[in-house]
């Protein structure tokens, strides 16, 4: 299931209503990404923060969104056929640092290919999906976040040999 969103979701919530298989899974991986409060700090080393954030705003086209997030779905239940089910949650519109941004969930009736099929989803969903994300700083200003070479790695871990 896909869905975009602007309005907050809380993710135990939605987590527990995933899990809620009557044990017809026994592995659920989950994914949940958050807003954060920095901007440039590589490891995450207090020293090499570039801008405080304030708030992010996350564009993207109704409607192509979803249909390029349920391509991604289909990709990811094609590669581990045993999924017995996906969750996709991606928020749009400003968002302040510690919100969640999204929520990915899988289950199988084992780990791997629910872990498997969780890390592709983010990993592609970071650099196949429409979203446009804009940082805006406590001290007035505003950057769109670029793509990331370590993206486009992750993501390429996942690409099929070409057949010729």
């Amino acid at each position: 299931m896909i869905r975009v969103q602007a309005e907050p979701f809380d993710p135990g919530a939605e987590i527990a209503t995933f899990t809620d298989t009557s044990g017809r899974v026994g592995a659920v991986a989950t994914f949940l990404g958050l807003v954060r409060d920095h901007h440039g700090a590589p490891g995450n080393d207090p020293a090499q923060v570039q801008a405080r954030i304030q708030t992010m705003t996350l564009e993207h086209y109704p409607g192509m969104t979803e249909r390029q997030l349920q391509a991604l779905e289909d990709e990811a239940r094609a590669r581990w056929p045993a999924l017995a089910d996906v969750l996709v949650i991606h928020r749009h519109g400003r968002m302040a640092p510690g919100e969640p941004i999204v929520l990915v969930c899988t289950a199988s009736a084992h780990r791997a290919a629910a872990l498997d099929a969780c890390a592709f989803l983010i990993d592609w969903l970071k650099t196949k999906a429409p979203f446009w994300k804009r940082e805006d700083t406590a001290d007035g200003g505003a950057r769109w976040v670029e793509a990331k070479d370590a993206d486009a790695a992750a993501a390429a871990r996942w690409a099929r040999p070409e057949s010729g």
